[in-house]
């Protein structure tokens, strides 16, 4: 199949940063692109050849999507399974498949997988009420402190939090969810996964993620993570194992723990582009977007390893701001070395909405990490309306 300036046309599933991003690689290749969001203002909007607003859980509006595009991906999980499981049954490439986002899209069925394939993971117990849970407590049978997991839904450190009390259980929302055992890590890890329809496969460098303390998001991604070799190329290993275990075509984001003893346990995983693996677009020989494209396209992989190390910085909206966006200080930042600012293009800021991302190379990575701190200090995700 003739993909590059041709009639070619692959279809995208949302059209947020991760779909603008993707689009960027796209456009490189000449690559015809279709998206589809239910926001008219979504990011990606701008950069592909088709835009179509519509609902990505209705199913008659993604089957309708699907019909004339070769190639079916998506950068969010939350779209209509049935739909995709049609649009295969009539002979369309969806990538990663539908089976694949099933497995993957409730939590719940996510962390059986794990244990029917003997993929190490922290211990947990399935609820499918609210009630269910408390009644566990209520029974001894589940005790403080533990990891609450809605099955559905969650995203950006939303649908996740940290049970220490019955107190904490009142605020819960009545849906089924996981209480997970609280695993007392050294690290939070993740490793980018690509894997194309041959079979090809090819892991990146371990990164190590810092979170923030109150939005449970990701704050600071660096690679290659400050770990012993053993522990990396053993976090490699698990993440290989997972990728083959799903059968994934794209990219797999293997979330993990690094336990107290250098044991790894699987977290969770998404089947797409990743923040974990923003760095790698000014870090890396191949970024993680054009490896998704390659990888869907069936094209040979790109080479994974990074060129410098790499640290990235996530923009969110400062607390107390709601309104038209404003980037403050943003011109000091890009002064510092080695820093490259992402805006994402969300008009709108709200406390912890993720705006935009930055990335730092430079041949020492403490050096990188320091300059992080820097732009996390300077620039400030504002609205002058406030």
């Amino acid at each position: 199949m003739n993909y590059f300036s041709s009639n070619f046309t692959l279809g995208i599933l949302g059209g947020g940063q991760l779909g603008k991003m993707m689009l960027y690689e796209t456009r490189k290749y000449d690559i015809c692109t279709k998206v589809i969001d239910p926001n008219p203002a979504a990011p990606a909007r701008l950069a592909c050849d088709k835009f179509v607003v519509g609902d990505l859980m209705d199913y008659d509006t993604v089957v309708n999507f699907g019909q004339d595009v070769d190639i079916l991906t998506f950068e969010i999980e939350s779209v209509n399974i049935e739909a995709l499981e049609y649009l295969e049954q009539k002979g369309k490439l969806v990538y990663p498949s539908a089976s694949t986002l099933k497995k993957i899209q409730n939590k719940g069925d996510q962390k059986e997988f794990y244990l029917k394939k003997e993929i190490p993971t922290a211990p947990f117990t399935r609820y499918q009420s609210k009630d269910e849970l408390v009644t566990d407590w209520a029974q001894k049978k589940k005790t403080f402190p533990f990891i609450w997991k809605s099955c559905t839904g969650g995203y950006d450190g939303k649908g996740v939090a940290v049970i220490k009390n019955k107190e904490d259980l009142i605020p819960l929302p009545d849906v089924p969810c996981i209480a997970e055992e609280m695993i007392h890590f050294k690290n939070e890890l993740a490793v980018i996964v690509a894997r194309n329809a041959n079979g090809e496969v090819k892991t990146y460098p371990v990164v190590e993620m810092e979170f923030h303390p109150e939005a449970n998001q990701v704050e600071y991604v660096i690679c290659p993570a400050r770990i012993a070799d053993e522990v990396a190329q053993n976090a490699r290993a698990v993440a290989h194992k997972v990728s083959e275990s799903f059968e994934h075509v794209g990219l797999l984001a293997v979330e993990l723990f690094q336990t107290q003893d250098d044991q790894i346990l699987v977290n969770e995983v998404a089947p797409r582009p990743h923040n974990s693996g923003h760095y790698s677009i000014e870090a890396s020989f191949t970024n993680q977007f054009e490896q998704h494209i390659r990888s869907v396209l069936n094209l040979p992989l790109g080479a994974t390893e990074s060129k410098v190390g790499g640290v990235m910085v996530n923009l969110v909206g400062e607390e107390n701001y709601n309104g038209p966006v404003h980037y403050q200080n943003i011109e000091k930042i890009m002064q510092l070395p080695g820093v490259t600012p992402h805006i994402y293009g969300k008009k709108e800021t709200r406390p912890f909405r993720k705006m935009g991302h930055v990335c730092i190379v430079n041949k020492d990575l403490n050096q990188a990490r320091k300059i992080a701190e820097q732009v996390k200090q300077s620039i400030k995700v504002i609205s002058l309306t406030k």
